[in-house]
């Protein structure tokens, strides 16, 4: 796999806000109450986002219509 695509399909913490149009507190807030999509904590602290994680998170957050 190559760097750009790795990085593609891994997010940062400022991309999935900047996405969901949120502000970084409210993330920590969901990620507190268990609420956020799954993320993966790097050795220096960072947060990662699998891409295909995000999207099944939204998936499940859907209305049924």
């Amino acid at each position: 796999m190559t760097t750009a695509v790795r990085s593609r399909s891994m997010l940062t913490l400022a991309e999935v806000c900047e996405e969901l149009a949120i502000s970084r507190s409210t993330f920590y807030d969901w990620r507190a109450k268990h609420r956020a999509p799954r993320c993966i904590k790097l050795p220096n602290g960072d947060l990662r986002i699998r891409r295909s994680d995000l999207e099944d998170w939204l998936s499940d957050r859907e209305d049924a219509a």
